[in-house]
């Protein structure tokens, strides 16, 4: 038996190496090294305006707004269910002539609606709103200001 002839150039690298020191096809020429890549990140000369404590304070205030309206606007429906359930002596007991209460407290869940909504208006002027709108302002005087250090590097 005559031994056989194996063509493939010898590989000069080890088990962990990628690619070889050479080119695939000895036509081919070397490719060339890659550049170096960027960091990816940049780090910024202020904290990024997502961790921003007026911005925690903002989301607490919105937060305490929705459960204030939700809560009168719920927690009054529900008060209305249970005495609906558990005290029906109560609810079909007569206010004043041919009007129970059940039905009284009926009526009165549109005015506790515009409660609810009253309040989460009255808490958006006073309290989150102008937390709002500072942020606004001080995301526009960043802006201005990334602005002017970007039309100062060119």
């Amino acid at each position: 038996m005559s031994p056989s002839y194996d063509s493939s150039p010898p590989y000069p690298y080890g088990p962990g190496d990628q690619t070889p020191s050479y080119a695939t096809y000895p036509w081919q020429p070397a490719a060339p090294p890659e550049p170096p890549t960027p960091p990816r990140h940049r780090t910024p000369d202020h904290p990024p305006l997502g961790h921003h404590s007026d911005l925690r304070i903002l989301r607490t205030a919105y937060r305490w707004q929705r459960r204030v309206a939700t809560l009168t606007a719920l927690g009054y429906f529900t008060l209305f269910l249970i005495l609906s359930a558990v005290a029906p002596g109560f609810m079909s007991s007569s206010v004043t002539d041919g009007l129970p209460a059940g039905l009284l407290l009926a009526l009165l869940q549109l005015p506790v609606t515009w409660l609810a909504i009253w309040l989460y208006e009255h808490t958006a002027r006073r309290h989150v709103d102008p937390l709002a709108d500072r942020i606004r302002k001080e995301a526009a005087v960043d802006a201005k200001r990334e602005a002017g250090k970007r039309g100062t590097e060119r």
